[in-house]
């Protein structure tokens, strides 16, 4: 049985385009703002949101990132802050929690799985988990109907390639480029070429993270990706209050959403 993720990805494939994925950091500015900012965006039209838990070594975020994670720390967002928000934002689109591993592990592992689930949260992005180390998440995942969202890179052998969509459930999560998180001026020519070698091995879904930042990257993305994942530049936006990123999400989404449909620019 597809997954809530899954069909989320397959309803805009099939229309024509790509899923919109939305980042927000969880307890930025403050945990009730960051409610209603992923309110906005399943108003907006998002297919899948993430929500980041704050961590306080954050080594693969960019700077956008790691100032609002930061922040949440700063004002007391913790792991229970998160699964709330998850619970508040469950119903309308699937909701993934991003995170390093370290913080599901002092929660443990099976704690973890179970509540996230209980919260109504579909699934796990784990950045710095490797397939090869995450037996007892795979497991709990399983156990409790979750998504397992691992990463590749352009780096990535065809053999780590084909490990890791055979360990994701959801999709398999591209890195761009190389380096940290963060927006970009345009999107790494290597994108294109990472899905293709991640579909090449076995992977039904793949989606684009790391520099989409505008409607002109998630058009080129969601014209070869199943999915086009945009952080930073949402909560830079969100800087700005709620409207204003609201106002930026409706334009990605609106690009995503078409980026495959004849005639489309």
């Amino acid at each position: 049985m597809s997954s809530q993720s899954e069909v989320a990805l397959d309803r805009r494939t099939q229309s024509g385009g790509a899923g919109f994925i939305g980042y927000l950091t969880v307890g930025y500015p403050d945990l009730e703002t960051s409610i209603r900012a992923g309110r906005a965006l399943i108003d907006a039209g998002v297919d899948i949101i993430e929500l980041g838990l704050p961590y306080s070594d954050p080594g693969m975020d960019g700077p956008v990132i790691q100032y609002t994670g930061q922040l949440a720390l700063e004002a007391g967002t913790r792991t229970r802050h998160v699964m709330r928000a998850v619970q508040e934002l469950a119903g309308s689109v699937p909701i993934l929690v991003m995170t390093y591993f370290n913080p599901v592990h002092r929660y443990g592992v099976e704690g973890f799985a179970r509540d996230l689930a209980s919260a109504g949260g579909a699934g796990l992005i784990t950045p710095d988990l490797i397939p090869d180390e995450a037996a007892a998440w795979i497991a709990a995942a399983t156990q409790h109907d979750l998504d397992r969202v691992f990463l590749v890179a352009p780096s990535s052998t065809d053999e780590r390639l084909r490990l890791t969509a055979d360990a994701c459930r959801g999709f398999v999560y591209a890195a761009s480029t190389m380096g940290v998180t963060g927006e970009r001026l345009r999107v790494d020519d290597t994108a294109e070429v990472l899905v293709a070698r991640t579909r090449a091995v076995g992977a039904e879904r793949v989606c684009v993270g790391l520099g989409v930042s505008n409607a002109a990257h998630a058009r080129e993305v969601g014209s070869y990706a199943d999915g086009v994942i945009v952080g930073s530049a949402l909560l830079r936006a969100l800087g700005d209050g709620v409207a204003s990123m609201r106002h930026l999400a409706v334009e990605l989404a609106d690009a995503a959403h078409a980026s495959r449909l004849p005639g489309r620019p």
